[in-house]
């Protein structure tokens, strides 16, 4: 099947145009580290907190280093109708669980945990506004907000050097009216036939791959066009994740979001 581009999305976009990507540092004063990531109407605070200390296992079965681990939640507000908070349900939902595992080991993949110290990272991700892709913004904005955690405690004397190897990097592509596109939005997202998400180093590894048809299969030459295409826009966001970084090291920490702007 040839996978052609031409625009024929619902927000007008290029085939191969991904929404517009910002990030808004500091939005959480009282974190080591957070950011507001923007991925078109897509919207998720992305925090980092660093305990001095490990979990129990680890302790016990003295294993050098620290920890990283991560949490997503949709706040209620965050989709057009109602989404009850978990703790009401009284456990997580799958698609939860699934997401802050991927957020932890794709984050753990990053960093150099022997060179953290005995140091425990918690990453949470919560979503304000779900528009498609809550789960790529939130790694792309987590591997922002841990780059911020930890020039905090570089300039704390905490650690000498950062512990992160390299930027993580998400997008979505997908197959949508039997074309390949790139970073779905929640209309593109339900209708696809195809849905991937594509997590990769700013150095264009990969770091995980995760793609399935919805009630349908795909070629060898589908799957080649959604890695190129998905490829091909990891270095727009490791840029624009690098500037975040940057801004961030400019503004104070305990500025607020009214007095902050987007890069």
């Amino acid at each position: 099947m040839s996978i052609a581009f031409q625009t024929a999305r619902p927000d007008g976009r290029e085939l191969n145009q991904a929404r517009p990507l910002s990030f808004i540092p500091h939005i959480a004063p009282h974190a080591t580290g957070s950011v507001l990531v923007c991925f078109g109407q897509t919207r998720v605070i992305c925090s980092v907190t660093i305990e001095n200390d490990v979990p129990r296992w680890m302790k016990q079965q003295k294993v050098a280093g620290g920890w990283l681990t991560a949490e997503y939640s949709m706040l209620p507000y965050s989709t057009i109708g109602r989404k009850a908070r978990d703790i009401n349900r009284g456990k997580l939902d799958g698609r939860t669980t699934e997401i802050q595992r991927l957020i932890g080991r794709t984050m753990r993949s990053a960093i150099d945990l022997k060179a953290l110290g005995s140091k425990t990272v918690w990453i949470d991700c919560d979503v304000l506004q779900a528009d498609g892709g809550t789960r790529t913004a939130s790694i792309t904005g987590a591997s922002v907000a841990l780059e911020i955690a930890f020039n905090q405690l570089i300039a704390q004397g905490e650690l000498k050097q950062s512990p992160l190897k390299h930027l993580v990097c998400a997008v979505s592509v997908g197959i949508y009216n039997d074309l390949a596109i790139l970073d779905l939005n929640y209309l593109e997202d339900r209708d696809a036939t195809v849905d991937m998400n594509l997590i990769m180093t700013e150095s264009l590894e990969y770091v995980e791959v995760q793609g399935g048809g919805e009630e349908a299969t795909y070629t060898q030459e589908q799957l080649d066009s959604l890695l190129k295409l998905g490829r091909e826009s990891i270095g727009d966001i490791a840029t624009a994740q690098r500037a975040a970084i940057q801004a961030a090291r400019e503004h104070s920490s305990n500025a607020f979001l009214p007095t902050l702007k987007s890069v």
